[in-house]
């Protein structure tokens, strides 16, 4: 498995572009090398960084994505507004306001950090393995959204009791219920208690 020392190129070490690279880190969160990103989601899974955006409407609705079929991990399913991996030597917060921008076409209003949350999750379909130091991230969104077709199927703005009833009905990413859980106290600070979050 190619592991190499943290470079902050955004492509791969030794001049391989094609490759996409991920930070690897131990348990504390600190950056110890980097591997290729399907050989870090091989099981059992190598340890790497990791972000998750939930972003909001101004009536407290969160924005979920539907990944798109042709995704190698987890297409199809419903999951968080924005999630991915940073460069290596990139900033998470600085990635999740890429990649939402990248998958949606939009620009969140706000962005603010909502903690970080450790996990291990594999995948059952794909046999893939999310193995995570994720760095929440929680916001608003107050223009339309254009999502790139190749990386998002469909969005829908949900309010808790939608939430609810969209999970017992359709297929969500396995770390979902996790991020979102840690990022509650946060999201309930942005939206307020009305928004029932």
């Amino acid at each position: 498995m190619p592991i190499t020392p943290t470079t902050a190129a955004h492509g791969a070490p030794n001049g391989t572009a094609d490759a996409i690279w991920l930070e690897l880190v131990d348990e504390n969160g600190v950056t110890i090398g980097t591997a290729e990103k399907l050989a870090a989601h091989q099981p059992p899974g190598l340890l790497h960084r990791a972000f998750s955006v939930f972003l909001f409407d101004d009536r407290g609705r969160l924005l979920l994505q539907q990944r798109a079929l042709g995704k190698y991990h987890s297409p199809g399913v419903w999951s968080n507004t924005c999630c991915g991996h940073p460069y290596p030597g990139e900033s998470p917060f600085a990635a999740a306001a890429r990649r939402t921008y990248e998958e949606l076409g939009v620009s969140p209003a706000l962005l603010a950090e909502a903690g970080t949350v450790r996990y291990n999750h594999p995948d059952p379909l794909s046999g893939l393995v999310e193995q995570e130091y994720n760095h929440l991230f929680a916001g608003l969104v107050r223009t339309p959204v254009h999502p790139d077709p190749e990386e998002v199927g469909a969005t829908a703005f949900v309010t808790p009791q939608e939430l609810a009833e969209r999970h017992a009905r359709d297929p969500f990413s396995a770390w979902f219920p996790t991020v979102l859980d840690a990022a509650r106290p946060a999201i309930r600070e942005l939206t307020g208690p009305a928004a029932g979050w």
